[in-house]
């Protein structure tokens, strides 16, 4: 079957994946809530990930997901502002340090 090409665009005319992505999720007030990350110039984004095993790669074995297809994942996120979609980011990096640090339970003063 010949893939159908819009204008002079070289990508298919269907770009989404064909099936439901897993989207990383956190527990929210009324059930579980779309996780929203950063893209690597700042911008925020939704996130979809092909597989399984490429989620537990890229986030952790115990990151939370649901099943959305690409565009009930745009319909939920477009009224919050959020435009773009990443599927299957490459580069991923986790936090360079503790995000709360430990505060020690006592202090020593010198001097």
């Amino acid at each position: 079957m010949a893939e159908i090409l819009c204008g002079e665009d070289p990508e298919p005319s269907d770009r989404f994946p064909a099936d439901p992505l897993f989207v990383p999720v956190r527990p929210g007030f009324s059930g579980c809530v779309t996780r929203i990350f950063r893209a690597p110039l700042g911008d925020r984004t939704a996130l979809g990930i092909t597989s399984e095993n490429r989620l537990i790669a890229t986030l952790s074995p115990g990151q939370a997901w649901i099943r959305l297809a690409e565009p009930a994942l745009r319909a939920l996120t477009e009224p919050l502002g959020f435009t773009t979609v990443t599927v299957d980011p490459q580069f991923t990096a986790r936090a360079a340090g503790p995000v709360n640090p430990v505060v020690p339970a006592f202090a020593v003063r010198v001097g």
